[in-house]
């Protein structure tokens, strides 16, 4: 197994985990739901919501949905962790091992919401949230919320009048509200279009190239 490999993968995996939940947790436990906090102007917000589903509010709903997704994103990252050791272990190319992780970490951040923020906070719409309530949490096991705060607006306009569609509306770009997990997934989501071919070979099978100790830093 390729040590340099190996550390880029948990340098990867644990700098976006602690980043991931330490915004999470202080958002929920300094802020109240519809609360923003400006960190340029009105062009970059931390602006703290909830969502019951994917990525960037995307949503899967009922109990059932809930659970579903929970347990699609769970058999996911042990998908991405198995095929994470084969790429160290066949000493793939560095930017694969960091496409697999970056995406691997990023469901793991939004599955951690799910699974316990349920049972760590109670409700945040009129108050911050307390971890550990004595009362116990607002949801049970596999049903919480997942915390996005990292807001967008750059452009802020209205359609025109005569637009066929949405006429007078109000156009915001970029209107999604996500999170550092989101941001981690989708990162990695491009890195997998643009590096496919240190990814797969043609007939399958995981391309490989020795790692120089000069590779990870070009």
């Amino acid at each position: 197994m390729n040590k340099r490999l190996l550390a880029l993968a948990l340098c990867i995996i644990f700098g976006v985990l602690i980043a991931d939940q330490s915004l999470k947790i202080w958002i929920k436990t300094h802020l109240i739901i519809g609360e923003q906090i400006p960190m340029l102007g009105n062009w970059a917000l931390l602006h703290f919501t909830e969502n019951n589903g994917m990525a960037y509010g995307i949503e899967l709903g009922g109990v059932v949905g809930k659970y579903f997704l929970s347990v699609f994103r769970i058999v996911a990252i042990i998908g991405f962790i198995w095929w994470l050791r084969q790429l160290i272990i066949k000493n793939a190319h560095w930017t694969a091992v960091a496409t697999v992780s970056l995406i691997m970490v990023g469901a793991l951040g939004n599955v951690i919401d799910c699974a316990f923020y349920g049972l760590w906070f109670n409700e945040s719409f009129s108050q911050v949230a307390t971890f550990m309530p004595k009362e116990g949490g607002y949801a049970g096991f596999l049903q919480g919320q997942v915390v996005d705060m990292l807001y967008f607006p750059i452009i802020q306009a209205h359609y025109p009048s005569w637009s066929p569609m949405y006429a007078g509306q109000e156009l915001t770009f970029f209107s999604f509200i996500f999170n550092i997990a989101d941001a981690s997934i989708s990162v990695g989501g491009a890195f997998l279009i643009l590096n496919q071919k240190h990814l797969f070979a043609e007939s399958g099978e995981t391309i490989v190239a020795p790692v120089e100790a000069t590779s990870i830093q070009n």
